[in-house]
């Protein structure tokens, strides 16, 4: 059994994507960040860099793991699924993950600082990471031209770049004429698991179609930000 400490994010969602597609076991602990939970002291002891998502699979020992893509490695290899276990594939997989973690992630959290909940709002700011984020997702177009995934075969590198790329919106960046990146999303969409991953630990996404909602969010968010 796996303990999954989390709240609604696209890196809290990568990892409960990743459980649902493999179909492992797990049982779901919600982190109020708003709150600050992340920063109490049982959590940490979990996630030293006070961030979710982090896990403790109970077998073996309880080990307790920590930021998103190393948790999808280390499920992928206890499932044996989802990641090859051949040098060059486990290679091809890999890059691409850690594309995400090192561009598309922090560049369109970025955008979403600035865009949605930075109280003044920065143009220059804004511009630069709106247009960084369509740069990434232009080289994820242009690679899946003549791929159907971003490797070889799905794989957590899919369900990482998935997880973000889907709240496009929310960064107020525009996929218009990405036709392959698309394409991508919607198959990404019908993947086992993947319907059922996003609204762990709830339907954020749903709550915030309440414009009262909404706002009551991105305020949030910006207050959090001044602290």
């Amino acid at each position: 059994m796996i303990d999954l400490y989390t709240a609604p994010t696209p890196n809290g969602h990568k990892v409960s994507c990743t459980l649902e597609a493999l179909g492992m076991d797990y049982q779901t602990h919600f982190v109020n960040i708003s709150e600050g939970e992340q920063h109490a002291p049982d959590f940490l002891s979990k996630s030293p860099n006070g961030r979710i998502p982090a896990i403790v699979d109970r077998e073996p020992d309880n080990l307790a793991i920590f930021e998103s893509g190393a948790i999808m490695i280390y499920l992928a290899e206890k499932a044996g699924r989802l990641l090859p276990t051949d040098i060059k594939g486990r290679a091809n997989v890999i890059q691409w993950l850690m594309f995400q973690m090192g561009g598309i992630g922090p560049m369109m959290g970025q955008a979403n600082v600035f865009y949605r909940y930075f109280p003044e709002k920065i143009q220059p700011a804004i511009d630069r990471y709106q247009n960084e984020c369509r740069r990434l997702f232009t080289v994820l177009d242009t690679h899946l031209d003549d791929n159907q995934w971003l490797a070889d075969d799905y794989s957590i590198a899919d369900i990482a770049n998935w997880c973000w790329v889907r709240t496009y919106k929310w960064s107020g960046v525009s996929i218009d004429g990405l036709d392959n990146l698309e394409r991508w999303m919607l198959s990404m969409r019908d993947q086992p698991g993947m319907q059922e991953g996003i609204v762990v630990p709830f339907d954020l996404a749903k709550q915030l179609k309440d414009e009262a909602e909404k706002k009551k969010f991105t305020d949030r968010a910006g207050d959090l930000l001044q602290k």
